[in-house]
């Protein structure tokens, strides 16, 4: 009885570890999605911060990958390294 159960486990385990590896190889094999046509907004992780003030600004969503800097005290904000 005991061995029976520990088959079956044995064999419910290898049945999760093939499917759950299946589906990670399967989200591999996925082409990349095309980029958003012009006009529609992107994701973006962009810091500035003002030279003059001191105001700092976190762009999230921009119309394209490389946006202008915002303007504050009448200037171009500074683009702020990445944290990461």
């Amino acid at each position: 009885m005991l061995l029976a159960l520990r088959i079956v486990i044995a064999i419910g385990a290898g049945l999760i570890i093939i499917r759950v590896g299946m589906f990670m190889l399967g989200n591999l094999a996925r082409p990349i999605p095309e980029p958003p046509p012009a006009g529609e907004l992107r994701r973006v992780r962009m810091m500035y911060r003002c030279s003059l003030c001191g105001t700092e600004v976190q762009m999230r969503v921009a119309p394209d990958e490389d946006p202008p800097p915002p303007r504050h005290c009448q200037e171009d904000m500074d683009l702020q390294a990445p944290i990461e």
